[in-house]
């Protein structure tokens, strides 16, 4: 079968095939990607048409963040914690190399602690201070970031992430297990916080797909392995029928037997023992007769009408 499969026209369409395959697994790839992004898209877009909603309703303190909660718009009403005000180091806004000033709120519905991300300050600029008073926070929740992959000593008043856990001891009480990027404040902030740059919240990325998409994509790779089978059955069966052909004609040039070379074995032999029976046959006969002519000669008759021996 695979010099059937290497004659040149099966070569030429192999390499059709391949073509096929390739492009067929290419749009199974790009069909997979737009379920992928269709899935987020959907999720962004159920997010931003979720209403906003007090932070308690939406994740009370000391429970668990999920998928669900992440870019969902909350309020938060309490009073700033100043003194445990800290800059998150070496982050990027646009262009710009700087911190996030990240200010733990109280909030007065539970009196537990929420980290709000109030705002981006350039490197080594100091943070402004927090706005005193009773404030309502506007923003996206967030999952707290965890430790850093390499961590170091920043100088205090620094850390490197906002990693919830670390809080817990430097705050004390109750938390909220998510960080608030802040987009609004009222009362206004006045003065330097005023000059705070609002830090975007990253866009809401899942991890799921959107289902019909991805049912695309297994078809397209479906219909790649089809392509190969059908090349692959075609060399088979012209392979099966060259096989037959040659068994049909009988000895090739190689002298390899055909479908008869029994037959005609056992034919031969046939003949050669009838040849032999036949050649006994005339033999005897030809005995026979030397035997006869050898008997005449002893007895002879003479002209008186006797015999002699």
């Amino acid at each position: 079968m695979i010099r059937t499969a290497l004659r040149p026209k099966w070569l030429a369409l192999l390499g059709l095939v391949v073509l096929v395959v390739v492009g067929f697994g290419w749009l199974g790839l790009w069909q997979l990607d737009v379920a992928q992004h269709t899935s987020q898209r959907e999720a962004a877009e159920k997010i931003e048409q979720t209403p906003e909603a007090p932070i308690d309703e939406v994740m009370p303190p000391q429970t668990s963040i999920t998928g669900h909660h992440v870019g969902r718009a909350v309020r938060a009403t309490g009073r700033y914690d100043e003194t445990h005000q800290v800059l998150v180091v070496e982050r990027r806004l646009g262009d710009r190399v700087g911190s996030w000033v990240l200010t733990p709120m109280i909030v007065d519905s539970s009196g537990a602690r929420l980290a709000v991300v109030r705002g981006f300050v350039d490197e080594g600029a100091p943070p402004p201070p927090a706005p005193t008073g009773t404030v309502t926070v506007h923003g996206a929740l967030q999952p707290q970031e965890g430790p850093p992959e390499k961590p170091t000593r920043p100088e205090p008043g620094r850390v490197q992430t906002v990693d919830l856990a670390s809080g817990i001891n430097a705050w004390g009480g109750d938390i909220y297990n998510a960080f608030v990027f802040a987009e609004d404040e009222v009362p206004a902030a006045t003065g330097a916080s005023a000059q705070l740059t609002r830090v975007p919240p990253p866009p809401v990325r899942t991890e799921g797909v959107n289902w019909r998409n991805a049912a695309y994509a297994v078809q397209w790779w479906i219909f790649a392995g089809f392509v190969v089978y059908i090349w692959w059955r075609a060399v088979r069966d012209e392979h099966e029928l060259r096989a037959a052909a040659a068994l049909a004609a009988g000895p090739g040039p190689g002298g390899d037997p055909g479908p008869d070379a029994g037959h005609d074995a056992t034919r031969d032999a046939t003949l050669d023992r009838d040849s032999g029976a036949e050649g006994d046959v005339h033999r005897d006969v030809a005995a026979a007769s030397a035997t006869g002519t050898t008997g005449s000669t002893d007895t002879t008759t003479t002209p008186s009408g006797g015999s002699t021996r």
